[in-house]
């Protein structure tokens, strides 16, 4: 027990002691730190003087040097007013100058107006006299002559009208002549030139088709039980099937070469196989379709590998291969293209111009012609839609649209495609034409010379190549012959559709006839 007290005691004692010894410390502590804060305060006040000393003395030095700097402005800004205070009184001095010059020479001016007015009334009044006086002697001219002035301007200017009218003609007549002989012998040199350096065969497709049998057995065999073969073959095909006498050989009609085509590659293919009927008819011929279509891409892509033509749109390939399987009096349509194409890049080539761009117009210039027949309107306007619809160059739409002179070309390019194009259509044998139509030309020709007034007869010559006109001495004479000639031309050109050029001569013959007794 006294032992537990005695622990009690010792701890409670050691405790006290603990306490007394922290608060000693703490108090220790305390004075120490304060004596450091006291020194830094100290510290810290002698250094916010010195500062400030330093920022007054600092600021002092600023303004006065801002001070030097503002008077040193003022003064260049006095300087500079004085010198322009100066410069203004110089410019006022020249003005005053300036204004008494403008004086004298202003009262100087009104003296020349007074004089030019005065004068003016003088050269009025002599002019007045001179009217007098010209009317006097007009008067007394008219009483000499016996003619009055309306009278003798008339005569003067009737006169003057028939010399300049006549030296006019000569004029045009000489012009002509020279503009003739240069631009002839230009023209023939490159067409021949470029007629020597391309040459095509002659063709020509007709309107029929004839293919070969084996046998007389196989007409039968085409005709089939009560006609029925023959009636299919015809209906599929769209061609007339003529089966007559010929021996070993029957007759297919058709205007549309594509058609007669097809209808011959199908009965050839219906002989070698040997069995005729309906069922296979329709068959062949559908196998026929699809060989045709790829023939036709086959013919556009051949004429593009030929004149060099690259990026082309494939349905436009198409349209040019069909081409092949149309005519044009006779002349295979994709040949001309295709020669029309080569004479325009050939020409091109001789005077500078893009020869690739003249072929791709001269191949493309009668693709309407591959589709006429199924869509309603002109070749012409008919390619000129599908050269817009496939993305061509205007170039090529317009020589299209110009080729047979429907509007005016609008470039030289076109003006080429039209040459080559009737250099093309009109050398020999490269047109087929009937009896009729020709003998209509002529025809026509004749009677647009026989309407010229003056014109006592006319011959067309040459197949239509030239034609003769005969005057009539008294009426016309040789200068008025060149006017006439130039007439009918224009007449020829704007009323006649005809291949290549026509040839005009006048003739005026004078006979003087006597019978002696």
């Amino acid at each position: 027990m006294n032992e537990m007290l005695l622990s009690i005691l010792l701890i409670i004692f050691g405790l006290v002691c603990g306490f007394g010894l922290t608060f000693l410390v703490a108090y220790i502590r305390e004075g120490t730190t304060s004596k450091k804060i006291d020194k830094m305060l100290s510290d810290a006040e002698k250094n916010a003087d010195k500062i400030k000393r330093d920022a007054v003395m600092e600021a002092k030095e600023k303004s006065y040097q801002l001070k030097l700097e503002v008077d040193k402005d003022i003064k260049e800004k006095k300087s500079e007013l004085k010198d322009s205070e100066n410069k203004l009184l110089q410019r006022e001095a020249s003005l005053d100058k300036r204004d008494e010059l403008c004086q004298r020479r202003e009262s100087t001016l009104d003296e020349r107006e007074e004089k030019l007015i005065q004068r003016q009334k003088d050269i009025q009044e002599k002019e007045a006299k001179v009217e007098e006086i010209k009317k006097e002697q007009i008067s007394l001219l008219e009483e000499i002559s016996g003619y009055s002035k309306e009278k003798a301007h008339d005569l003067i200017m009737k006169n003057v009208k028939e010399s300049m009218s006549r030296e006019i003609a000569i004029y045009i007549s000489e012009q002509e002549n020279d503009a003739k002989m240069t631009a002839d012998k230009k023209a023939q040199e490159m067409i021949v030139s470029s007629m020597q350096k391309y040459a095509a065969d002659i063709a020509s497709d007709q309107t029929v088709t004839v293919v070969s049998l084996p046998n007389d057995e196989m007409k039968g065999r085409l005709i089939g039980r009560e006609g029925r073969n023959i009636r299919t073959i015809e209906a599929v095909t769209g061609v007339d099937l003529i089966i007559d006498d010929t021996p070993e050989a029957v007759v297919l009609s058709s205007f549309d070469p594509l058609r007669r085509e097809m209808a011959r590659l199908t009965l050839e293919t219906l002989i070698k196989d040997g069995r005729v009927h309906p069922t296979r008819i329709e068959e062949v011929y559908d196998k026929v379709c699809k060989e045709t279509k790829e023939k036709i891409l086959e013919y556009g892509n051949s004429a593009l590998f030929e004149l060099g033509i690259t990026k082309m749109a494939p349905e436009l390939i198409e349209v040019i291969g069909r081409l092949h399987f149309r005519t044009s009096y006779g002349q295979n349509a994709l040949q001309h293209s295709i020669e029309v194409a080569n004479l325009a890049g050939l020409i091109a080539g001789e005077i500078g111009e893009d020869v690739s761009l003249a072929k791709r117009a001269g191949l493309l210039h009668d693709i309407g012609k591959a589709v006429d027949h199924e869509i309603e309107g002109s070749h012409v306007s008919i390619g000129v839609e599908l050269a817009k619809k496939y993305g061509e160059n205007d170039v090529v739409i317009n020589s299209i649209a110009s080729h047979h002179g429907d509007i005016e070309p609008t470039s030289v390019i076109a003006s080429l495609v039209a040459v080559a194009d009737a250099l093309s259509a009109t050398r020999p044998g490269a047109r087929n034409d009937s009896l009729e139509n020709y003998v209509k030309r002529l025809t026509q020709l004749e009677e647009v010379a026989n309407d010229i007034e003056g014109v006592s007869k006319s011959y067309a010559m040459q197949a239509g190549r030239e034609l003769r006109v005969i005057v009539e001495p008294d009426e016309i004479d040789d200068l008025e012959a060149h006017r006439v000639a130039r007439d009918i031309k224009e007449k020829v050109e704007s009323t006649l559709n005809y291949p290549g050029t026509i040839k005009i001569t006048v003739v005026r013959e004078t006979r003087a006839i006597e019978e002696a007794k």
